[in-house]
Order: structure tokens, then C-alpha cells, then sequence
């Protein structure tokens, strides 16, 4: 684990909140010059803390309106397996989000798409060519908390 002080926490949550501010308005707000600040987030980036900078897009309003949690348990738990299907999985443009999990499922993968006949055609391109015990999808009719940001000041 990084090690990381009061102001790493507060460049972290900024750009938490906003990754488009700009270097001027960053080391404004934790109250650094600016040769500093960069010096700090060029550490951020060199350690993996920070690892890019992204847009919140509305995908709903571009037509993705599904979105579906799909499960997995699998009979099969070798390394090469698991790597084949994670390369399978990666292929797939509909997968938003991809995680290997405890319990009674393997897997659990986080999928948007445009309406039912969009999931069915991920769901046959994701059970071509794998042996899958079960599949089964969890379609959500709301997002309650989506992408909230993580509680950085927990890490004092």
C-alpha cells in the first residue's frame, strides 16, 4: 500500500470529484504551488495511485438503456481456463465492469446494452465455445449509488 499524506488525500478526492480541473485550480484548493502539486501528481501516476482520467458519460443516453449483473459458476477453476475465459470476456464491448468473486458464483460481470435483444446477443457470444455450469442476469431498474467515489479521508 502507498503511503500518502493529508494533501495526497485531498488531491485525490479533487480529482475524484472532477478530473478536468486544471493544475492552477488543483494546488489552489489543497493550498500548493503549482510546481508542487505537479510534482505530486506526477508521483500519484508514477505509483498507479491515479490511473488516468475519465468521463462520466450518460451510456443510457446514447440508447445503452440495460443494464444487466450477470452471474457465472463454473466447473471449471484451472489457471488456463480462467485466463482463456478472461481473454473472452475482454473481447466482449458490452462488459463494462469484469470480477472474479467468493461464494456460490465464480464470476460477476457488468454488462450494458440496448434493450433484450442486445443482452441476448452478449449472452450467446458469452457462452459460445466455454462450458459454463450456470448463467444467469440480474436486470437493474435504477442506479441508486452509481460511481460514487471512495471515502479517502477512512485512510488516515
Amino acid at each position: 500500500m502507498e503511503k500518502i499524506d493529508e494533501i495526497d488525500r485531498k488531491i485525490l478526492a479533487c480529482l475524484q470529484k472532477d478530473g478536468s480541473i486544471s493544475q492552477r485550480d488543483l494546488a489552489e484548493r489543497v493550498g500548493l504551488s503549482q510546481n508542487a502539486c505537479w510534482r505530486r501528481l506526477q508521483r500519484l501516476n508514477t505509483t498507479g495511485l491515479i490511473r488516468g482520467t475519465h468521463a462520466d458519460i450518460d451510456v443510457a443516453a446514447l440508447g445503452y438503456d440495460l443494464t444487466v449483473f450477470v452471474m457465472i459458476r463454473t466447473r471449471h477453476h484451472s489457471k488456463e481456463w480462467a485466463d482463456d475465459f478472461r481473454k473472452h470476456v475482454d473481447r466482449l464491448p458490452e462488459v463494462i465492469d469484469f470480477y472474479r468473486i467468493g461464494g456460490d458464483w465464480d464470476y460477476l460481470i457488468k454488462v450494458v446494452t440496448r434493450g433484450m435483444s442486445g443482452y441476448d446477443a452478449f449472452y450467446q457470444k458469452l457462452i459460445t465455445n466455454f462450458d459454463l455450469a450456470t448463467v444467469t442476469g440480474f436486470f437493474s431498474m435504477e442506479a441508486i449509488i452509481d460511481n460514487r467515489a471512495a471515502d479517502l479521508s477512512r485512510l488516515r
